[in-house]
């Protein structure tokens, strides 16, 4: 603690300035377009969005003097790194941070960790694990560094935390070569904002002297301060920029591997179809595919086994997924209708759906169902719980029961086992009459799971109000038609 009437030596980050303020908006110097002023039509991939610059802030400075709601910490899978970042948190969090630190027994590349913060000024260190750098490996660097914004910033949202003071995660010690690491950090953190921009106030980036040039040469690039910088920094945003939300994409290579041509056809005999496969190696990934054509006519004959079937849908979905993380999706997360907030009751994930928001007949829902399984494939493999919005909607918003049939097929099954419940809120007699025929006679084991919510006051009986993100004109339609909500109610034995 800082001795009585002592300056402090913490910094508070609402005294520091943004990052359209404190540099100003200059000719790209050193990106002097060689092809002449851009065309004024042709968009960046990160246009100017004022709201999200001003979240943004560059220091030089150490990453533990940060008055904010969490800091990040770049550390190795045991936790026991020794680098400036490092030791300085630990100088400035005191004894009890290693302590704590025993008590996660180590973190993975690209996971994050949160302990408390102890002495700092900062509430919370979320501590995290960079990869090491080789060239030759350098899909697999990209993919880890990537994780480790995403999960801190993941991790952030859902503590439902103001700020982070991010440190440079890429050490020296590994390698990272630093404007690669800087072009991961910066567009994955735009992404981030650009979809759960409303759950942060601040994002720091906290770097030194050696660091410093780097990210004032590219944060143009993905947080331009006007329309003027936009363009001209156009020609140096790099050709990859990852999907929607900044991951890097590979494309797949998708090798059919057919049987031995002679062979003879057997459809009836489930073990010939693997004995055949062995004229094609027993390496596993020679036998990772079997005959796709074969498997549909024992399907379609009722004669593949259950566990044959598990398999073959577990195929199916990872390809849905490997084409989700592969398309641009902007303008289907740009409609913000499916989103992650807090935690109900009983401390699971909770999913937001917005109805309003899904204009059915203007979108391709095809996109919309790539969507929903690359936003859910990692919230789903623990127990969540989904809030659907149907206040206001219209026709435009009904989502049709062919679409819900595919998607409830397409999805793993831990979409359907680590699903709780779903609570509908602001039922219409017709919704509920086309969700008792949609569960009834289309679906199997969800009808126990739906629960209909008249009032926002019924719903914050399982879920508390500041966990979760309300739009707007639900909550005006809730205080019109039930009153205004409060901060405590009665438990109800419905929900």
């Amino acid at each position: 603690m800082d001795p009585l009437g002592a300056p402090s030596q913490f910094v508070d980050i609402d005294t520091l300035p943004g990052w359209t303020d404190a540099y100003e908006v200059k000719q790209l110097g050193s990106h002097q377009n060689p092809a002449g002023k851009a065309q004024v039509d042709v968009r960046s991939p990160f246009p100017y969005r004022k709201d999200i610059n001003e979240k943004i802030i560059l220091w030089k400075g150490d990453v533990a003097l940060l008055n904010c709601t969490a800091i990040v910490n770049t550390s190795n899978e045991t936790l026991t790194d020794k680098n400036p970042v490092s030791e300085s948190i630990f100088m400035h969090a005191g004894p009890d941070l290693k302590d704590e630190l025993q008590k996660l027994k180590g973190c993975r590349t690209g996971e994050a960790k949160l302990t408390k913060g102890f002495n700092l000024a900062a509430r919370f260190i979320i501590h995290t694990v960079g990869p090491k750098y080789k060239s030759r490996y350098r899909t697999a660097a990209e993919s880890s560094l990537y994780s480790c914004y995403r999960n801190v910033l993941q991790l952030a949202k859902e503590q439902a935390m103001c700020s982070v003071g991010f440190c440079v995660i890429n050490s020296l010690k590994r390698c990272y070569p630093l404007e690669d690491a800087t072009h991961i950090a910066l567009r994955t953190v735009r992404r981030f904002l650009e979809i759960h921009g409303e759950t942060l106030e601040k994002v720091v980036f906290a770097v030194s002297d050696l660091e410093e040039a780097t990210y004032q040469k590219l944060l143009p690039l993905y947080f331009p301060r006007s329309l003027e910088e936009e363009i001209q920094s156009l020609p140096y945003v790099p050709a990859d920029i990852g999907n929607a939300e900044g991951e890097p994409v590979v494309p797949e290579r998708q090798i059919r591997i057919t049987e031995k041509p002679g062979v003879p056809d057997d459809a009836s005999d489930e073990e010939g179809l693997e004995a055949d496969l062995s004229f094609i190696g027993s390496h596993a990934f020679a036998r990772m595919e079997g005959d796709v054509d074969k498997q549909r006519r024992l399907i379609l004959q009722g004669q593949l086994s259950e566990a044959a079937l598990q398999k073959q849908h577990q195929r199916n979905y990872n390809r849905w997924l490997c084409q989700a993380r592969a398309e641009d999706l902007s303008d289907i997360a740009s409609l913000k209708a499916l989103y992650q907030t807090g935690v109900d009751n009983c401390g699971r994930t909770v999913m937001v759906v917005v109805g309003r928001n899904i204009p059915v007949t203007l979108i391709d829902m095809e996109k919309a169902l790539l969507y929903f399984i690359h936003v859910m494939d990692h919230i789903a493999v623990k127990e969540y719980v989904l809030v659907y919005f149907h206040t206001l909607t219209n026709d435009y918003n009904q989502l049709d029961s062919n679409f819900l049939k595919k998607l409830y097929d397409v999805v793993d099954a831990k979409y359907k086992r680590n699903l709780k419940a779903l609570y509908f809120v602001h039922p219409t007699f017709r919704s509920k009459v086309s969700a008792w025929f949609f569960t009834t006679f289309t679906v199997s084991g969800l009808k126990d799971k739906i629960h209909y919510v008249e009032s926002l006051q019924q719903l914050f009986t399982a879920i508390p109000p500041e966990q979760i993100d309300l739009p707007p004109f639900v909550l005006e339609y809730d205080a019109r038609e039930n009153g205004p909500y409060y901060s405590s109610y009665p438990p109800s034995p419905d929900l």
